[in-house]
């Protein structure tokens, strides 16, 4: 069985040209999960970008400035 973690994703609270850092080892699957997020939000601008930042392997998420 797999367990998965609630991420919560702070979209409404971002401006254009804002971003935050998701750290995980499932790269493709939190990027897939959190750009869906963004889509309930209508935020067509969007973009994810898998790498890493502190050490730590993630996903950043920004807005389109």
């Amino acid at each position: 069985m797999k367990k998965s973690l609630q991420i919560n994703y702070p979209w409404q609270q971002l401006k254009r040209g804002q971003g935050f850092f998701v750290p995980c080892l499932d790269t493709q699957a939190v990027k897939t999960d959190g750009l869906q997020h963004a889509l309930r939000y209508r935020l067509f601008d969007a973009r994810a970008r898998e790498g890493v930042k502190n050490g730590l392997i993630g996903v950043w998420f920004f807005r389109l400035d």
